[in-house]
């Protein structure tokens, strides 16, 4: 099967390999490359920044930890990793996706590959892959720097607080810093306040490298967060204490030779702790205690060559080991507490190869060719988790292996004002433990229980796409893009009307199946127009569509999304206003438990300063989300609880 590159651009990435990189789009965190930035700059949330990106949206369960999608696609059919790094959420009902382990602070970028031509340590990215770049100071660098931001936001009384230092010289450098960020009840448009929707966390960092000499070094990276008090009014319970411990060591090596350029090797582990909690909710029937625990060890190995001065080439082999473990204990009112296991303690090897080659087939013409196979076992761990499936499931096995796949190509022509990509691809995934071992997991988007299957295929699914850009002298650039994925074996629950729910208030029970076919189908058009050399233009309009195997719409697939940005610099100064909405949201999938949602246009202003004072470089930004505090919610807020309404904020960095 050919592969596929929804938009294949060769952005340079600021790593210590300093290679180019294929990639959709780059979100910037941190200030040293040229490429998006959010309005309220290092302080924004990581949800903040991910929305930056085309092609991504953002689940909402709360105020905090907001769940990307990826062309329409969560968390099971993409791939996210920070610098390289497997890393697996340990709650069950997704409150805790790998970006919420991280903070601004210490993050430089986040990478974008869309569809099936993911980056080399992706696996199972059948929707795309995200990659977020640890901000390291690097070597020769300024030889000491200190850094502080402050930012506060009038609509929920969030605060933001943040102290990083850097040191660095010819044989080493290390960077570390704290982010402390809080924030109360919020209140949507009109004033409503929304319970449980508060939050707390705090993130320490450190980074370090060391040069064995000058074509060999080592780096190490150290991350610790936690968050703690986290209301999700969506959802029937709040998060006590969510704790991820990471950890990395690598080695580089740089080479004197007309072919080969750079091998980096990595070790890497990862702790993460989750804990569930109902105690602050009133009215609660039956108390539940509901911890998660999610533990990775891995290694990658990356060789980057270059062949004939046409083939840049990326060769790359990873192995990961992952332990999920879920339980539940119920304290009904005068009885004898109820325990349940719902992972069954899951252990994953994984091991995989890639390659990535972009060949200059000439001036003009381009051809990037990608492929991954990765090989997997899974066994059970826990007897009582594994006796309580194969009551479903008689003759079950405690272990399975599956061997999955991918492979892209991409053809791109780039002349004078014009730039054309076509591409296809075929990819598979295997089940994610919820989907094959998962017991009575109750969704509160469709009010039903959820049990694994451990004899589910694998699904897999063909992609096409294309793009086709004009870049009229710098000053008008208009762009579309669209891709179709064809699902074969398709995972999503089915009705089982036979089993009984085991949640207070459920609809029933679903049991994850293949369906024969499903589709997705995305679409973007936008255009740039650079008025004067101090005012720019910005428009998107989106469209997406998806669907079953009987032809009903998928659930949580994006209405029409539509924005457009003013933005006006003058020497120190950048100011603009943006008009960003969603058609109304009718196409729906009423069987999977979801609503039509109205149409919404909100606006928003924003502002910077830059300014120098001795050695100080400072940035002061501030602005005014949902001018007009409108009451809205859109298709991905998880049970339609509504957004913020009238929001003001102001953030100050200063860098010493």
């Amino acid at each position: 099967m050919l592969g596929l590159l929804l938009c294949s651009l060769t952005i340079p990435v600021d790593t210590a390999i300093n290679q180019s990189l294929n990639l959709d789009e780059v979100v910037v965190v941190s200030k040293n490359i040229n490429n998006k930035q959010t309005d309220k700059g290092m302080v924004a949330t990581i949800d903040e920044h991910l929305a930056q990106l085309s092609s991504v949206n953002l689940i909402r369960r709360g105020a905090y930890a907001w769940e990307p999608v990826v062309n329409n696609m969560q968390t099971e059919r993409i791939s996210t990793t920070i610098d390289g790094m497997k890393i697996f959420y340990a709650c069950t009902d997704k409150m805790d996706p790998v970006t919420s382990y991280v903070e601004s602070g210490n993050l430089k970028s986040v990478s974008l590959n869309s569809g099936l031509d993911g980056n080399p340590q992706a696996t199972g990215n059948i929707g795309g892959s995200l990659d977020l770049k640890l901000r390291k100071e690097g070597f020769d660098s300024r030889p000491y720097r200190l850094g502080a931001s402050v930012g506060y936001e009038t609509n929920g009384d969030a605060a933001v607080y943040g102290l990083d230092a850097a040191l660095s010289t010819h044989r080493f450098y290390t960077n570390g810093g704290v982010f402390y960020r809080r924030a109360g009840n919020y209140k949507t448009g009109g004033g409503e306040t929304v319970d449980f929707s508060q939050f707390s966390k705090i993130n320490f960092f450190v980074n370090a490298g060391v040069r064995l000499d000058e074509k060999r070094q080592l780096e190490s990276t150290l991350i610790y967060d936690k968050a703690w008090d986290v209301g999700y009014p969506a959802l029937n319970m709040d998060v006590k204490k969510a704790e991820a411990f990471i950890a990395s060591l690598s080695y580089k090596q740089f080479f004197n030779h007309p072919a080969l350029y750079a091998w980096e090797t990595k070790l890497y582990y990862n702790r993460i702790s989750h804990v569930m909690d109902d105690t602050k909710r009133p009215e609660v029937e039956i108390h539940m205690d509901m911890p998660g625990k999610s533990a990775t060890a891995g290694v990658y190995s990356l060789l980057q060559a270059t062949f004939l001065n046409r083939h840049d080439v990326q060769l790359n082999v990873d192995a990961f080991t992952n332990r999920l473990f879920a339980d539940m204990t119920m304290y009904p009112g005068g009885a004898a507490p109820m325990y349940m296991v719902t992972w069954p303690d899951v252990r994953t090897n994984n091991t995989g190869a890639a390659a990535i080659d972009n060949i200059s087939l000439s001036q003009e013409l381009f051809l990037k060719l990608s492929a991954k196979v990765a090989m997997q076992w899974q066994k059970i761990n826990n007897e009582e988790g594994y006796h309580a499936l194969s009551v479903f499931f008689p003759g079950m096995k405690d272990h399975y292996h599956q061997t999955t796949g991918r492979i892209a190509a991409a053809l791109s022509w780039v002349k004078d004002e014009w730039t054309l990509t076509a591409g296809s691809g075929w990819g598979s995934r295997a089940p994610s433990v919820t989907e094959a071992y998962g017991y009575y997991l109750n969704n509160t988007f469709d009010q039903y229980d959820y049990i694994g299957n451990p004899r589910l295929k694998n699904e897999s699914a063909v992609e096409l796409n294309g793009k086709i850009k004009w870049n009229h002298h710098e000053r008008l650039t208009v762009e579309a893009n669209a891709n179709v994925f064809l699902f074969s074996n398709y995972i999503i629950g089915k009705f089982e009307d036979r089993l009984s729910a085991m949640t207070v208030d459920a609809e029933g029970v679903k049991v994850y199946g293949n369906t024969k076919k499903a589709s997705v189908i995305n679409s973007e058009l936008m255009l740039t127009w650079n008025i004067s050399n101090n005012l720019k233009w910005n428009n998107k309009l989106a469209y997406s569509l998806g669907n079953d195997d009987e032809g009903d719409p998928l659930p949580l697939i994006a209405p029409v999304i539509f924005s457009s940005r003013m933005t006006w610099n003058h020497r120190q100064i950048n100011a603009g206003v943006e008009m960003t909405g969603n058609a109304r949201h009718s196409r729906v999938g009423e069987k999977y438990g979801e609503k039509t949602t109205p149409a919404f246009v909100i606006v928003n202003l924003f502002a910077k300063y830059a300014f120098k004072w001795w050695k100080v470089d400072g940035t002061v930004r501030a602005g005014v989300e949902n001018l007009f505090d409108k009451r809205y919610a859109s298709y991905a807020d998880w049970n339609y609880i509504p957004r913020k309404g009238r929001n003001i904020y102001v953030n100050l960095a200063l860098d010493f």
